[in-house]
């Protein structure tokens, strides 16, 4: 067997049954060991966002609302444009229920993993943040814990260079090309080399500057993509109105009936497509977001847990739904064809020159994903090498933002998506060690807010 087909199997096996059971069984259980967070959390979570809790002598880097945009602009990616055509194609309708539930079980999952970021976390005489899965392993579960810190760390780095970084930045190349010459043409190389070279240098503008640039820059970009996106697939929706409620029921009648188009069946094909779409777009379990939720300056950890469950809210509840529902009320899932052309078919037929608006959201949700996950490695270099290699693995990075728009490489892209994979088992292992403590925390923290509001 070549090195190809070894990798090929390896993600297929990462990204397989296992996993995903691995990480909705533990979704389930941090949500009845938190009782429900994502319920009765909610509302305080958003009070949190607004800013009302916001102290700048909190120990921290950037504040509440700029550790969530630097999450989300890393999970809201190609996963909710693609990601969502690819499970309604593979799944049916039906999947987008699955992906619902995913996102539910999902926000107490970042919940707990967030909330341990900020407690169990390093801050440096200068005030840098070392936090994330890596050091909530370490110092939460001890010593004899480290090897599976060190793996994280490890895998997170080679997950930034793949489907954080080439896989993206190759993803900007096609949209773009798709804007520029229309959506059949084939990549013209010099809009390769263009968009390469603009998109290496306007990200190593923004890494260069560490979590504050990159926070500062994600809660600029983050809203005004999300909600471009969002209002012009309202748009759509609300001038094929008639088309919701059928299209509604389609989703929840399909989501318990597999089609007969749909192979594997009901466990197989509805509910996998939608489990792992799901799971890829909000990234709950794999350990990513915590990295940058760590920087938040608080001196709560719940408070920050609960800013963190809105992530899988606002990207899949949300975005993923405003892709799904388009797909599916327009009637193009019918269609089949290719995920990337998908949406922006559904865009074009809900609403005729509206088609632009996809090519134009995968550039903005691609580049701000890079943007992101530069952090995550950056965060995960430091901690294996030391501060100093840091600089280095940024040269690197923006590198490889080149690299990926210029070409594409399917066995390093497979194997830096296993890397992503592989990252969800040390963390979920963690969070199911410290549920907990967490749980303590959660505990003491609602009757601290009950208390007072009763005083």
């Amino acid at each position: 067997m070549g090195v190809s087909a070894f990798i090929e199997k390896l993600n297929s096996f990462v990204w397989g049954m296992p996993l995903i059971v691995l990480l909705v069984g533990t979704g389930i259980y941090l949500t009845i060991r938190n009782r429900f967070v994502q319920v009765y959390g909610f509302r305080h979570a958003w009070e949190i966002l607004k800013g009302k809790f916001d102290k700048k002598d909190d120990p921290g880097e950037v504040s509440h609302g700029k550790a969530l945009a630097t999450a989300l602009s890393a999970t809201i990616g190609t996963g909710n444009i693609v990601g969502v055509a690819t499970a309604i194609l593979t799944g049916g309708p039906g999947a987008l229920f699955w992906m619902w539930v995913t996102a539910l079980v999902g926000m107490a999952t970042k919940f707990t993993c967030c909330t341990l970021a900020v407690h169990l976390r390093r801050i440096d005489s200068k005030g840098e943040v070392h936090g994330g899965p890596m050091h909530y392993i370490e110092l939460g579960l001890g010593k004899n814990f480290k090897w599976m810190a060190v793996m994280f760390a490890v895998f997170t780095v080679f997950a930034s260079l793949g489907i954080g970084n080439m896989f993206q930045s190759n993803n900007v190349v096609t949209a773009f090309n798709s804007l520029v010459f229309g959506l059949n043409h084939e990549r013209n190389i010099v809009v390769s080399y263009l968009v390469g070279i603009i998109s290496a240098l306007m990200a190593g503008i923004v890494i260069i500057g560490g979590i504050k640039r990159i926070a500062g820059f994600s809660s600029k970009i983050v809203p005004l993509m999300c909600w471009s996106y969002i209002i012009c697939g309202v748009i759509i929706l609300v001038k094929n109105y008639t088309t919701i409620l059928p299209g509604l029921e389609l989703i929840f009648k399909s989501a318990f009936s597999a089609p007969e188009s749909v192979a594997g069946g009901l466990l197989g094909g509805v509910i996998r497509a939608g489990v792992s779409r799901g799971l890829f777009s909000n990234e709950a379990g794999m350990g990513s977001a915590p990295i940058a939720h760590g920087a938040a300056k608080t001196k709560e950890p719940v408070r920050e847990g609960l800013i963190a469950m809105l992530g899988p809210f606002i990207d899949t509840i949300v975005v993923c739904s405003i892709t799904g529902l388009v797909i599916v009320c327009t009637g193009v899932y019918r269609i089949g064809g290719h995920s990337g052309q998908l949406t922006h078919i559904a865009f074009e037929t809900g609403l005729p020159g509206s088609g632009w608006m996809v090519s134009a959201g995968i550039i903005m949700f691609a580049y701000s994903t890079i943007i992101s996950w530069s952090y995550y490695g950056d965060r995960a270099t430091d901690y294996l090498f030391g501060k100093k290699a840091v600089f280095y693995y940024r040269l690197i990075y923006v590198t490889f933002v080149f690299i990926g728009s210029i070409s594409t490489f399917p066995t390093v892209i497979n194997f830096c998506d296993s890397m992503n994979g592989l990252m969800a088992i040390p963390n979920l292992t963690a969070l199911i060690l410290l549920a907990p403590a967490v749980s303590k925390l959660n505990k003491d923290y609602f009757n601290r807010l009950k208390n007072k509001n009763n005083t």
